[in-house]
């Protein structure tokens, strides 16, 4: 997935402020689900960030264009491991090690094989 960045996602110094990367990666996740036609959220039913390791390499600026690439590393009765690489110009400059816990009714629960299918397609 792409995205440009716009001014309000920089600091005064013109430089991608450190929380937009992981808003960045969040996009890209949700993007996973619409490209599908589906939404990551039902009414009792949803993904949370339990874990996250974030690894700041190099910075982005105003008006660069960024590319946020999904990996599935493992996967659990109630919980995956995504890494999420974010590029600029095919240069890592931000990478993310993301685990996600599925709720229903706002406990862990087995994840839905069609949500799986999801993931195992990255």
């Amino acid at each position: 997935m792409q995205v440009r960045v716009y001014y309000e996602d920089t600091d005064v110094g013109g430089v991608v402020y450190h929380s937009n990367y992981i808003n960045f990666c969040e996009r890209a996740r949700s993007e996973l689900f619409f490209q599908k036609g589906m939404s990551p959220h039902k009414k009792d039913e949803f993904f949370v960030v339990k874990h996250l390791e974030a690894n700041f390499i190099k910075p982005a600026v105003f008006a660069d264009i960024l590319e946020i690439k999904t990996t599935l590393n493992s996967v659990k009765n109630a919980s995956v491991v995504m890494t999420q690489d974010i590029f600029r110009d095919e240069v890592l400059i931000f990478q993310a090690i993301v685990k996600l816990a599925y709720l229903k009714n706002s406990k862990p629960s087995k994840i839905p094989s069609e949500i799986l299918h999801i993931f195992k397609e990255v």
